[in-house]
């Protein structure tokens, strides 16, 4: 076998590996939707999905840390702000989005974060973002005008709206602390560091109550049958969690990281599919049109970034761009120096 065919296989089967990770990030939404309709609170439902894949993930990042444990304390500090802001708050604030709004809805709002992060890169490091960038950041905005369906006749649940700017401002911590974090700390170490903290956080927000803490055993409805609570959780620890970590560390690896993130975009469309089938929530016309407005928007950016990266001079330094889809992991091994991918925000 060539060359040339070798790298065409491992690219297909790295951009199969890529969609398979959307897939599965997109199930969580409406898994946590399941789940909140049964009386579950965010806080309980966030704890149990991060506390659960850490589990699940401790063996293998202790293996990957053996020997080189003075890297996990030199991170430390990032680690754990990570965990708390980026990954157990940003999926706090989307499943509390999830609570009032569809899931299509809510994931939306969430990803205006790759707006934010255009206006912190602006603002905070002086890069002004390029045509493209701002003729995608001015579309996902009438987009989500339309999404909000702002004005017609429909009620806009207010609160619901404000969780969902807060898990975009969430998701761009995301992409702004993974860029901190050592090229040589193993992704999936970061994952496992923050979700812990993340779990812990949330466990002690709890038992204080100052996040409401609410679990239920009572049956979830998926498709119109009534399961047990236990295999929603189940799902949203394994599928939507640890799966979907591995199948994004795979993609990195074979892709890169950027076009990784980039087929990560995809997660929208399968999170509506799924909250279609599953929960009967299908979108209107217009979502549906400000849904588009608002991942052409995304995607512009996100097209606009890797240009600037091609056109860059051989050798240049990185400006630390963080822009990208629904992360995967930070720190994936196929990123270059000050660019991570990442997936959660969900």
């Amino acid at each position: 076998m060539s060359r040339s065919a070798g790298t065409t296989i491992g690219g297909g089967r790295g951009l199969t590996t890529a969609l398979l990770s959307a897939l599965f990030f997109g199930t969580s939404g409406t898994l946590a939707a399941a789940l909140l309709t049964s009386g579950w609170s965010a806080g309980a439902a966030v704890t149990l999905r991060v506390g659960g894949a850490a589990l699940v993930l401790t063996p293998f990042a202790l293996w990957q840390l053996r020997g080189r444990w003075g890297l996990l304390r030199r991170n430390l500090p990032m680690i754990v702000v990570f965990g708390l802001l980026a990954v157990a708050g940003c999926q706090w604030f989307y499943f509390n989005a999830v609570a009032r709004l569809s899931v299509g809805v809510a994931l939306l709002l969430e990803y205006l974060g790759i707006l934010v992060v255009v206006a912190w890169m602006w603002l905070r490091h002086h890069q002004r973002p390029r045509r493209l960038t701002v003729g995608g950041a001015v579309a996902a905005l009438l987009g989500l005008v339309l999404v909000l369906d702002v004005t017609g006749s429909a009620r806009i649940d207010i609160v619901g709206v404000l969780w969902g700017l807060a898990a975009a401002v969430g998701l761009a911590a995301y992409f702004v602390l993974s860029a901190r974090t050592e090229d040589t700390l193993p992704p999936l170490v970061t994952a496992w560091g923050a979700m812990v903290t993340g779990a812990v956080g949330l466990g002690v927000l709890g038992a204080t109550g100052l996040v409401p803490f609410d679990l239920r055993t009572d049956a979830v409805r998926l498709l119109g049958t009534e399961m047990p609570w236990y295999v929603a959780i189940a799902a949203l620890v394994f599928v939507s969690t640890v799966l979907a970590y591995v199948t994004g560390i795979a993609a990195a690896r074979a892709l890169g990281a950027r076009m990784a993130s980039f087929v990560g975009l995809t997660e929208v469309l399968f999170a509506v599919l799924f909250a279609a089938v599953l929960l009967g929530q299908v979108p209107g016309g217009m979502q549906l049109a400000g849904g588009l407005l608002i991942l052409l928007g995304v995607t512009a950016v996100r097209v606009d970034e890797l240009s600037g990266d091609r056109s860059s001079p051989a050798g240049a330094p990185d400006p630390g761009t963080v822009i990208g889809a629904d992360p995967v992991v930070p720190g994936s091994p196929g990123a270059p120096a000050g660019v991570r991918t990442s997936t959660t925000g969900r």
